[in-house]
């Protein structure tokens, strides 16, 4: 077992945390700009109407991103409960049959979604107005699916043996060839929203090839050779159970999008939309910290659970737990000061710029208690504990937030702001229902 993994056990937490979630965080925040950038470059290139457009598609990017963390997750969470008990080979068969796993679901996943593209648009709540922008930019981020399943479950397994470094400067590449290769698709080339979408693939799949590279050049704890490739049922099941979580988290906020996206059509339309649009970029922005901090605690909670170092464990969640809850409220306030010129940032559309400053500031009301809901989540992710962990995932955007876009809107005829309102009581709900879980498990953990 190589030097890293064995730090996870050894390594001061502080320490140890800040080591293995300042890359990450910077990765992930790297990525999230480059969906800013897309958005900004789209606003002034193309039309607010485009972004729109966006934020119909967006819900489908979300289903690519969700089969990517159900097997990127579930093996990271197996992969480092076996270096933590010295188990490399078993570690090695995890990442394999990860990696045929992905290249199945990735295909698939990319069939599909080119064969059914506008009956899936419609349902997410495309209009005629929105449809051609929605269908150029998905079309082609579905051709670059496998690619970006490969780089995102890549990165956890990476990130699982304690190497956050490559694993954040993957994320790096690919948004910074993002970044510099919208201008050139977008407005030199004059390809518009297609632009976007394919500076998207392109940067994807320079990623896809650097971890690749890494993973097969020897500087990695794990070792995989062509025997790691068959495929086990019973560490497919492990991995498919333990990242189902993640999967239903980012699944579920596809089904959302289908109520949310056609509620706001119904009560403020298109407009309404592409405000959701900015809105919702800037959200995961706002997170990626949070994140961040949460990928770098998951291998030290997975390596010193599965080592029996209780008390590492108990130390790594409260920390974890302070440090995104103080991400969260700088992010907070941020918003509340300065909603109008960030929203300014994306377009020159007065009406928009308007009504974003005011959603903007409604739906982030509860983000400065969320870092326990996120930690939580992670938590019960990292010992292996598949149930909690796929309630907590559904327990905000399915549970609590699907009945609140439907009763708000109706109450004293709320309406359009009864949506946004659905937000931050939604994060409150389920921040109260998660701190009790965590609570008990964290008994739990330190009475064994």
């Amino acid at each position: 077992m190589k030097k890293m993994s064995k730090d996870l056990g050894i390594e001061k937490i502080s320490t140890l945390l800040l080591r293995l979630s300042l890359p990450a965080t910077i990765g992930m925040s790297v990525n999230a700009l480059y969906n800013l950038v897309d958005t900004i470059f789209i606003g002034w290139g193309v039309g607010s109407m485009a972004i729109g457009g966006l934020a119909i598609a967006f819900p489908i990017q979300m289903i690519i991103m969700a089969f990517a963390q159900l097997v990127g997750i579930g093996a990271a969470s197996a992969v480092s409960r076996s270096l933590g008990a010295n188990d490399v080979e078993r570690a090695d068969h995890v990442t394999g049959n990860a990696f045929l796993s992905i290249i199945v679901l990735g295909s698939i996943i990319s069939i599909l979604g080119l064969s059914f593209t506008e009956p899936l648009l419609r349902i997410f709540g495309a209009t005629n107005i929105l449809m051609p922008y929605a269908r150029d930019y998905i079309s082609i981020i579905l051709i670059g699916s496998v690619f970006f399943s490969f780089a995102v479950a890549s990165n956890n397994l990476v990130r699982a043996e304690g190497n956050a470094r490559v694993a954040a400067f993957t994320m790096i590449i690919g948004a910074s060839l993002n970044i510099m290769l919208d201008p050139i698709f977008i407005f030199a080339l004059d390809m518009g929203i297609k632009g976007a979408a394919l500076a998207t693939i392109v940067s994807q799949f320079i990623s896809f090839l650097y971890v690749l590279r890494y993973m097969y050049s020897g500087k990695s704890s794990l070792g995989i050779k062509f025997k790691h490739l068959k495929p086990q049922k019973g560490i497919i099941t492990e991995i498919f159970s333990v990242g189902f979580s993640a999967f239903a988290r980012q699944a579920a906020g596809s089904f959302v999008a289908i109520i949310l996206n056609n509620s706001l059509v119904f009560y403020g339309g298109e407009l309404a939309v592409s405000v959701l649009g900015v809105v919702n970029r800037l959200l995961m922005f706002l997170f990626m910290p949070l994140f961040g901090v949460v990928q770098g605690m998951q291998p030290i909670v997975g390596f010193n659970y599965g080592a029996g170092k209780i008390e590492r464990v108990k130390e790594t969640v409260k920390l974890s737990m302070l440090t995104t809850m103080g991400f969260a409220s700088i992010g907070w306030l941020i918003a509340q000061l300065f909603a109008p010129q960030i929203i300014s940032i994306f377009t020159g559309d007065a009406q928009l710029i308007s009504e974003g400053s005011k959603v903007l500031r409604i739906v982030v009301l509860a983000v400065p208690v969320i870092g326990i809901q996120v930690v939580g989540a992670a938590l019960f992710q990292s010992l292996g504990k598949a149930v909690p962990s796929i309630i907590l995932s559904l327990l905000r955007q399915v549970i609590i937030f699907i009945p609140l876009i439907l009763i708000l809107p109706r109450v004293w005829e709320l309406e359009l702001m009864g949506i946004w309102m659905s937000f931050p009581i939604a994060d409150l709900l389920a921040t109260i229902i998660t701190a009790f879980l965590l609570r008990s498990e964290m008994k739990k953990i330190v009475g064994n």
